[in-house]
């Protein structure tokens, strides 16, 4: 009970591989708030990951903690990226307005909630992913301009 397939990891991977992006972590967590932070915490802190996306707890349900688990860990929130991948995700249903999802950093690595249904994957990560270079760059120390592209 409580345990479904992980049909979205996948997904995630095959868009980032498609963009340059090398998939060095994946597992899977339950459901349970201490144990997501734990995880987010050891890939930023211990294992210093620049990027860290999350596929599912994100919606309404009282077992989806990951938006509460990863505010409560990061130093301060990107809310840009959450808020256009809701914008964009509106476009095709109106659920999307429910994912709570948020995204943040710590120290310099950037943490992504993505929902966890394939679709929804599909839907949402391609609509970040020009700006994530630019975004981790930032977070390496570059000194290049927002807007000399």
């Amino acid at each position: 009970m409580g345990e479904r397939e992980d049909r979205s990891s996948s997904e995630i991977e095959a868009i980032l591989s498609k963009h340059g992006y090398n998939v060095i972590e994946k597992t899977i967590v339950p459901d349970n708030k201490e144990r997501i932070k734990e995880t987010l915490l050891k890939w930023a802190d211990e294992l210093s990951v620049p990027l860290i996306i999350t596929t599912g707890g994100t919606g309404l349900h009282p077992t989806d903690v990951t938006p509460q688990a990863t505010e409560e860990i990061v130093e301060y929130t990107v809310p840009g990226i959450s808020e256009i991948m809701r914008t964009e995700g509106y476009r095709l249903t109106p659920y999307a307005i429910l994912s709570r999802g948020v995204s943040g950093i710590r120290g310099a690595s950037l943490i992504i909630n993505l929902p966890g249904s394939p679709k929804a994957v599909r839907e949402s990560l391609p609509v970040i992913i020009p700006a994530l270079s630019h975004a981790l760059e930032k977070l390496r120390g570059s000194d290049r301009e927002c807007g000399s592209d």
